[in-house]
């Protein structure tokens, strides 16, 4: 059966914001200030990230508005280039956008729970956020909306709350660093740029549910830019906070990057509270992965039945069932990995390139189809989908560099999913898409 299109604009808008805001700026910054110890290059790191957000967002609002229907990458690019690249796309999706970014959310909930109450097992408190929440967007639409903007507007109240509470303590002192310009164009900062573009992962997060969405033409395209100019000004104000509350040597290398500034500003009793907040804060990313990851998975059950008929059964209130268990118990194994940062690196590595590719389909498709209805068109075009591209390139050549096994499974895992649609399209009657 066909899902009801009953997601407005408020749910859209929460499920981008959820997305975005989960476990990268709550461990990011521990991972960069090692190598890129100055304050003013931090920030650039965050505002370049988020300008690369707002350009992706705004060319994924285009095609959103011209081709609405589920799947964001796998639908795009299987429309704008060849059925395989969008295979290849919804591949990496199912395997790397969602399961694996919701390993890691559920991963940064149980250590931060953890830190609240240190008789929690962090790897138990993990997979019990992920029960919860897989139980919770099995029900209906209705339910999943209700808690995903409830959850969604806690975190933002909390982040809110972290940043007025730090920016009223004493300021921390400053490493001492080389000019923030010599960073620039250079590997570590181009690593620490992955980083942060893993924070902003999810500014396409409502693209992948455009079936559910009541109009897509007009909502989609103010949920992306709003929710992604929100979670830029969240993160640059956050950002700045950490950093004016615990000095950079005291950040390095921790994945708890909050609870280390909480403990600097109100010593180990608060910084133990603020563990907990994050953690509850971190359910909405949680559970927009748990929405929006199925859908992917759901379409290409509907495109190849044979191969993957049963990922698109839905109960009778519309929802994608076997794929929503489906991505849950893949989370559920990836939870028992625990090289958090190369995961981290490996999986940005990935969804960039699709990204990429999809970012370039904006510049291709206005070409091959220039009489396509487009009821929303992207500002400053073309420049603003060549920005997105040249930042994007330069994460990724000069990622690859300083990280080539990371890059090298990332790669792995894009020839895999052609090898895959190799596989599975012989004799299926593909349709829909």
């Amino acid at each position: 059966m066909t899902a009801p299109r009953t997601v407005g604009l408020a749910t859209c808008t929460a499920l981008v914001v959820a997305n975005m805001v989960g476990t990268g700026i709550f461990t990011s910054l521990g991972f960069q200030v090692g190598e890129i110890p100055s304050r003013p290059a931090i920030m650039v790191l965050w505002g370049l990230g988020g300008v690369l957000a707002l350009c992706g967002a705004l060319c994924y609002a285009e095609l959103s508005a011209a081709l609405p229907r589920s799947g964001g990458e796998y639908h795009f690019l299987g429309k704008i280039y060849h059925p395989a690249l969008g295979f290849m796309a919804g591949m990496v999706s199912i395997l790397v956008g969602f399961a694996a970014p919701m390993a890691l959310s559920a991963l940064a909930f149980g250590s931060y729970l953890h830190g609240l109450f240190p008789g929690v097992q962090p790897l138990a408190a993990s997979v019990a956020v992920v029960v919860l929440v897989t139980l919770v967007h099995l029900h209906d639409l209705r339910l999943s909306s209700v808690f995903q903007i409830f959850f969604t507007g806690l975190k933002i109240a909390l982040v809110l709350f972290l940043i007025a509470a730090f920016f009223n303590a004493p300021a921390s002192t400053p490493s001492a660093a080389a000019p923030w310009t010599d960073y620039m164009l250079t590997a570590p900062f181009a690593v620490s740029l992955m980083f942060t573009l893993y924070a902003y992962t999810g500014w396409n997060a409502a693209t992948y549910i455009l079936g559910e969405v009541r109009t897509p033409g007009r909502i989609i395209p103010l949920a992306l830019t709003a929710g992604t100019l929100a979670v830029m000004a969240l993160y640059l104000g956050l950002n700045a906070a950490f950093l004016h509350a615990a000095p950079a040597g005291a950040l390095a290398g921790q994945l708890n990057v909050a609870q280390v500034a909480a403990q600097a500003v109100f010593g180990q009793g608060g910084g133990r509270l603020v563990a907990g907040i994050i953690a509850l804060g971190l359910i909405s990313a949680i559970s927009a992965m748990a929405w929006a990851g199925p859908r992917v998975a759901m379409v290409i059950g509907e495109d190849y039945p044979r191969a993957f008929g049963w990922l698109r059964w839905r109960t009778a209130t519309g929802i994608p069932a076997a794929a929503v268990l489906g991505q849950s118990l893949l989370t559920l194994l990836l939870l028992l990995t625990s090289a958090f940062e190369q995961v981290l690196v490996y999986t940005q590595f990935s969804l960039l390139a699709c990204s990429f590719l999809t970012v370039s389909g904006v510049i291709v498709y206005r070409f091959t189809q220039p009489d396509l209805p487009r009821p929303f068109r992207v500002p400053f075009y073309p420049l603003t989908p060549l920005l997105f591209l040249a930042i994007s390139a330069f994460a990724i050549i000069y990622t690859a560099a300083a990280k080539p096994i990371e890059a090298l499974f990332g790669a792995l895992t894009l020839l895999g999913g052609l090898g895959v649609y190799a596989a599975v399209s012989k004799g299926e009657n593909r349709h829909g898409s």
